[in-house]
């Protein structure tokens, strides 16, 4: 297939999704599944795209870094699968979900999809860790029902050695979906020696409670935080690359729990695995 470059440069990252030569939309995709977990209410149709500018020190799917890795799928494909799944996935309460990787690399593509979706009546979510944010255009958001959100550490040193790059254009991201109503779910992931210092964790629960929550006319809906665990591993293997946190231990239960008590204190609902 033939294709173009879709030209919209901005943070200095080239897009990853083209148009054919009919233009038609194209982009890279790394996986697809029919997953009920932790990516939305209900059964969720997910697509993982390729390609992120994020290099986390715990990521557990390296192998959808680079969009080289993915496979080109038309916008016509991708709402087809989509389809497939319709009648099974919202009688269970479910929807789409858009995620990565990065999927606001290819947010001219995310946006067309996401509309298909909700003229089809789907719930979308959009999975992302903001980084990118301005690159959703409103149109995007307008189609989004829920964002799930990675807020990676509140101290911006920290951060950057989470990720590579910097914290503001996430909290600025939020910052808009807040003025804009859009309903989020934060996640946290708990790193022992890297996340969970108890400043740090109260920082990101800070963040969580400026934007509010839904309950009391926030767009919060939850926190969810997550224990790092080495579930990853095997996949840095099978790429020939070592593990950045071969040394750190999988976070205890304890650990999770005094993190947790920092947003319930902010009267914050809390999921926690």
């Amino acid at each position: 297939m033939n294709a173009t470059a879709v030209q919209r440069p901005d943070l200095g990252i080239t897009p990853a999704e083209t148009r054919t030569p009919h233009g038609e939309l194209v982009a890279m995709v790394h996986s697809w599944d029919v997953v009920t977990a932790a990516d939305g209410p209900g059964t969720r149709f997910v697509t993982f795209f390729a390609g992120c500018p994020l290099r986390c020190l715990y990521c557990q799917n390296p192998d959808t870094w680079e969009g080289r890795n993915g496979q080109r799928v038309t916008l016509d494909d991708l709402v087809g699968k989509m389809l497939g799944f319709k009648a099974f996935i919202q009688a269970s309460g479910g929807g789409v979900t858009v995620s990565g990787g990065e999927p606001l690399l290819q947010s001219t593509f995310i946006e067309a999809y996401l509309h298909r979706c909700k003229q089809e009546g789907m719930h979308t979510a959009l999975d992302t860790a903001g980084f990118l944010g301005v690159r959703a255009s409103d149109r995007l958001l307008d189609d989004t029902d829920l964002v799930l959100l990675d807020i990676k550490s509140s101290d911006p040193e920290t951060y950057r050695k989470v990720t590579g790059v910097g914290l503001e254009p996430t909290l600025a991201f939020g910052d808009r979906l807040a003025a804009r109503g859009n309903r989020i779910r934060i996640r946290f992931v708990l790193v022992p020696g890297l996340t969970d210092d108890p400043d740090n964790v109260a920082g990101v629960a800070d963040i969580a409670a400026g934007w509010g929550p839904a309950e009391a006319g926030g767009i919060v809906e939850q926190v969810d935080i997550l224990g790092y665990h080495r579930l990853g591993v095997a996949k840095y293997r099978e790429l020939g690359q070592a593990y950045p946190l071969a040394d750190t231990p999988a976070a205890t239960n304890e650990q999770i729990t005094a993190a947790a008590e920092h947003f319930a204190r902010r009267s914050l609902r809390v999921t926690t695995s």
